[in-house]
């Protein structure tokens, strides 16, 4: 990192460090784990995405919901693993990614079927329409883009919270809503910050596509992945007591 900014002569590597330096610790340590969680994260997504251009080519709402949902079943114990080996790095878990990967498709695989079809259908939903946008005679109205983008700030702000709570927490679906939304309420800015923070990076790839396409094996998922966990880990901690449960079932 010392490549790129000016190095902390106090700066050690063995010690938790906070702010900007920590940022710094935690991609030393971690990323090259992180990209390897994400090439197989990526791998589970092909399924989802193959069904969803299939759909999107042959203009069917009909064939979309069921390949988006079955892709986001089979894809969603692998997005759980991306969570469970950010979430283990940011907490300073000492079992490697390969372990924790494994461990977290036995202890988690069942449970994220059913939200990771969900989100496989409104990621569906989302790219059909923005095809149906492109495809369109006349141009949206800014209403209706605005509408589209907000909506899509939604889907981010429930994710960047539902999944943390699956691989960390055993409870139902409605209490992790409920810890949603107040948590959203508590941090609003800090929220509202990551969840533009999501958005921009996904336009980015969209927008740029085919060359974004070349950065999904090495950035892709995990780094706004870790970016977005990074900025409310400290206080997703302070409010459920993350590392507090963790100790506790090491000790």
């Amino acid at each position: 990192m010392g490549l790129f900014v000016h190095e902390d002569p106090y700066y050690d590597p063995d010690v938790r460090q906070v702010g900007f330096n920590r940022y710094k610790q935690l991609l030393s340590q971690h990323a090259f784990s992180w990209i390897k969680l994400n090439l197989l994260t990526v791998l589970g997504a092909l399924p989802l995405a193959a069904g969803i251009g299939y759909a999107i080519l042959s203009s069917s709402i009909l064939v979309l919901i069921p390949v988006s949902i079955l892709g986001g079943m089979i894809w969603g114990p692998f997005l759980a693993g991306l969570y469970d080996g950010i979430l283990r790095g940011l907490r300073d878990a000492p079992e490697s990614w390969w372990t924790a990967w494994s461990r977290s498709l036995r202890q988690n695989g069942r449970e994220s079927l059913l939200p990771g079809g969900v989100l496989g259908l409104l990621i569906g939903m989302y790219a059909f329409m923005a095809a149906l946008f492109w495809w369109s005679a006349a141009p949206q109205t800014m209403g209706t883009i605005v509408l589209y983008l907000f909506s899509g700030a939604l889907f981010f702000l429930l994710n960047t919270l539902y999944w943390p709570q699956l691989v960390l927490f055993r409870q139902t679906t409605l209490n992790r809503m409920r810890n949603i939304i107040l948590f959203t309420a508590k941090y609003f800015w800090r929220m509202a910050g990551v969840t533009l923070l999501q958005l921009v990076y996904c336009l980015v790839y969209v927008l740029l596509a085919p060359w974004t396409v070349l950065l999904i094996p090495i950035l892709g998922l995990w780094y706004i992945t870790f970016l977005s966990q990074f900025f409310i880990y400290e206080q997703m901690d302070q409010e459920l007591g993350i590392e507090e449960k963790f100790k506790g079932a090491c000790s």
